[in-house]
């Protein structure tokens, strides 16, 4: 699990290899990742975008890009918080992903930035 407070929001990541989605023979190797987003502030936020840095061990880096997550873009009162699941399918058995989300804060209408701690993607059959 990685953590990561930034201009009052808090991101949380859980990760899980999906074996049974994986094939590894045809250097498929899926992973599903569950983000948790807290608003610790005092005022209103909504999520606009999201920017990924997607490092594969063997491809490098992809660069992901747009609106909202998983086709939202969530609202979150002070202490609200949203919960989202998604996935990422990498060709080598060893990856990471981070990035950014936008926020607006919705009292004075201003954009901020919020950091995705850097999280890894490990097929599990390397780890001995």
């Amino acid at each position: 699990m990685a953590t990561l407070i930034t201009e009052g929001v808090e991101i949380v990541v859980e990760t899980s290899y999906q074996q049974e989605h994986s094939n590894p023979a045809e250097n498929s190797f899926v992973h599903a990742y569950r983000i948790t987003i807290i608003n610790h502030n005092s005022f209103t936020v909504q999520l606009l975008r999201r920017k990924w840095l997607i490092t594969d061990s063997h491809y490098g880096i992809s660069i992901v890009e747009g609106e909202g997550v998983v086709g939202r873009q969530p609202v979150l009162y002070p202490g609200d918080s949203h919960e989202y699941i998604s996935g990422c399918n990498l060709h080598s058995t060893i990856g990471k992903m981070e990035g950014v989300y936008i926020f607006q804060n919705k009292q004075n209408r201003g954009e901020f930035m919020v950091k995705v701690p850097s999280f890894d993607l490990i097929a599990p059959m390397v780890l001995n």
